[in-house]
Parts: structure tokens; C-alpha cells; sequence
């Protein structure tokens, strides 16, 4: 059984590098267009380009809306995270121009850091510059009427919790942009790919899960933390849930 799966893994990984290899061309071209109108052309294309891998390496994404989804209406996004298949999951679930805020180290991956330098915002999470130039930069693209996604556990959830704890960030430039946040989980992804083996790669049910979205309007700061308290309830809720329904199991 392990070493089926350990085929499977590395069939999975060729068929993305290959697929990546591909649309390089096509991403390069794209970015010079700009941040903004590249950068919204490339997620189009990452979000083709997760539908065609998904298909060939057999996950299925079902995307399950709680409350109806405006894909015109602007959002802060947040999601929880445990795992590498969170991205490409981000890019097939969401089909609305949205930037996320990731780690820089990323960007140092040869061909698929291009990629990432061009749709997302970086941040390196040891310069309190660079953080403090990362949320100036989100509200930018807020400004330019694009979404932004950020996931506020900052790092993978290695803990037994559903989820682990919230950093401000993501509610502290909702209240200040007055954009309502809209959480968005995925229940299955460690399931399907464990943060701590490339190797643990399976097929099967990889949900997106859009629940309703939360009004900050007429908050101030001092609302910061009643507010992140409020959607970390929410989204645990809602994680053990969905995870429990399915018969969720990491293994």
C-alpha cells in the first residue's frame, strides 16, 4: 500500500512540475502586464491549471457555499491552513482576481517562484519592516478592487486543534479598509496531503467550504480582537463539522 502511494505521489508532483513548465511561457508573457492586470491574468491561468491537475491525479473538489457568494463583491478572505495543497486549492476554489499573502522563502523555488512573486504578497515574517510593507501593499490591492486571502494561523496548524491561534493582521485591515471578511475552509486538504511528507499524497474529496460572509462596518480598532475571536469560533466550529461528517482521518 505505501509504495502505491508513494507512485502516486511522484505522479502527481511530475504532472505538476510538467504543467508548470508549460505555462511558464504563458505566465511570462502575462507579467508584463503589471501587478495588477498580469498578476489577475496568471491567477486565471494557475485557476485553469489546478482544474486540468486535479482531473489527471483524481481530486475531486466540490465547493460547498453555506450563504450565497457575490464573485463581484470585494473580500478579505480567510482561510485555515495545513497544508501545501492549500494553494492550489485556493486557486480553483476562488474564480475572482485575489491576491494571498505568503512567506517569501517561497519565492526562492527555481521556475514556480516567478510565478509566486507575481501573484502574491510576500512577507518575511522575521523583518518588522517587511510586515509592516506587506499590509501596505494588501491595502493597495484592496484599493484596486481585488480581494486579498490570508491565513491567520500565519504557519501550518501542526497542533490537534481544528484550528490553532489567530494572528490580528487579516482584522485589523478589515476594519481599516471597512471590507467584510469572508472565511473559507478546507476541511479535507491535510487528508489528502500532510504537511509533513510529500509522500502522504492521496486521492480523493478535497471540499472548499464558503461560509457567509461578516460585516465590519461602523468597527474600530478596539474591535479588532472581539472580531477575531468571533471568526475563530465560527470557522473551529465549522471545521469539526464538516471533518466529522466525513469521517476525517489524517492517516
Amino acid at each position: 500500500m505505501k509504495f502505491f502511494r508513494v507512485l502516486y505521489a511522484v505522479y502527481a508532483i511530475v504532472f505538476f512540475a510538467v504543467f508548470l513548465l508549460v505555462l511558464t511561457p504563458f505566465i511570462i508573457i502575462a507579467s508584463f502586464f503589471g501587478k495588477i492586470r498580469g498578476g489577475t491574468a496568471i491567477y486565471r491561468i494557475c485557476s485553469y491549471w489546478s482544474d486540468a491537475w486535479f482531473f489527471l491525479i483524481g481530486i475531486r473538489s466540490p465547493i460547498i457555499y453555506e450563504a450565497p457568494h457575490n464573485p463581484g463583491k470585494q473580500y478579505i478572505f480567510v482561510s485555515n491552513h495545513s497544508s501545501y495543497l492549500d494553494a492550489p486549492m485556493i486557486v480553483n476554489a476562488i474564480r475572482q482576481p485575489v491576491r494571498a499573502l505568503g512567506k517569501v522563502e517561497m519565492a526562492k523555488i527555481p521556475v514556480f517562484g516567478f510565478l509566486y512573486r507575481n501573484t502574491v504578497v510576500m512577507v518575511d515574517r522575521e523583518s518588522a519592516a517587511n510586515r509592516a510593507k506587506s499590509v501596505i501593499t494588501l491595502k493597495s490591492v484592496l484599493k484596486n478592487g481585488i480581494s486579498i486571502i490570508i491565513f491567520p494561523e500565519g504557519t501550518f496548524n501542526t497542533t490537534e486543534a481544528n484550528v490553532k491561534t489567530f494572528y490580528d493582521g487579516a482584522f485589523r485591515i478589515a476594519i481599516e479598509t471597512q471590507t467584510p471578511i469572508k472565511p473559507v475552509l478546507f476541511p479535507d486538504c491535510i487528508a489528502r496531503l500532510h504537511y509533513d511528507s510529500p509522500f502522504s499524497f492521496n486521492p480523493g474529496k478535497c471540499r472548499a467550504v464558503f461560509m457567509d460572509e461578516i460585516s465590519v462596518e461602523g468597527l474600530t480598532l478596539a474591535d479588532t480582537k472581539p472580531l477575531k475571536e468571533k471568526v475563530y469560533h465560527l470557522m473551529e466550529e465549522a471545521l469539526g463539522r464538516y471533518r466529522n461528517s466525513a469521517g476525517f482521518s489524517t492517516q
